[in-house]
């Protein structure tokens, strides 16, 4: 029934959203330089690593100095990325990896690699269900850009503290998996952008 939802969602959003695609991609071309659309390597489920796509919102290669993003100074990020990321516009590409399989529209958020490899046993119990475009940890840590820009070793911090947490709220989804929680995390999520 979920995936049933996840494919009716992902294609009458895409076509709402068409024009919405257009205007972004434009602006990101005239704004910097690079292309429209970032991709990442992300755990999917299973532990099947997957390709993820976003808009792009930072400057070119700029996973490379870091993977995790500190606040909404962060020099990496363009002035339209600055717009997109703010409104999670920025996260809309996703649906088509909801279309082909690999996501869903609720569920654990997907790391990358270096990230999961730290997961204990336990921990690894999200990786068997599909990963989503969103989920309450994804609402409770709205602001994580800004708790990492304030600690002293934010990547420390995100591993120790934000990822175990993340984990632990997820498996509250992962165990109550109902069509009412669905729509409520999605509700949550559109509440939570538009603030």
């Amino acid at each position: 029934m979920t995936r049933l939802l996840d494919i009716l969602i992902a294609i009458i959003s895409l076509i709402i959203f068409a024009p919405v695609f257009l205007l972004i991609a434009i602006w990101i071309k005239l704004d910097s330089t690079g292309t429209v659309f970032y991709k990442q390597k992300r755990v999917g489920r299973f532990g099947k690593e997957f390709y993820l796509y976003k808009f792009r919102s930072m400057c070119l290669d700029a996973d490379k100095t870091s993977l995790l993003t500190y606040g909404a100074t962060d020099n990496r990020i363009t002035r339209s990325g600055a717009f997109i990321r703010k409104y999670k516009l920025d996260e809309l590409p996703q649906l088509i990896n909801v279309l082909a399989g690999q996501m869903s529209m609720v569920g654990p958020r997907p790391e990358v690699k270096k990230y999961t490899d730290l997961y204990t046993e336990e921990q690894r119990m999200v990786l068997s269900v599909r990963p989503g475009i969103t989920d309450i940890a994804s609402i409770t840590y709205y602001n994580e850009n800004s708790l990492l820009e304030q600690q002293a070793d934010p990547e420390a911090y995100y591993i120790n503290a934000i990822m175990p947490d993340k984990i632990r709220l997820n498996k509250e989804y992962i165990y109550n998996p109902s069509i009412g929680n669905y729509f409520r995390i999605i509700f949550l999520t559109i509440k939570t952008a538009l603030k």
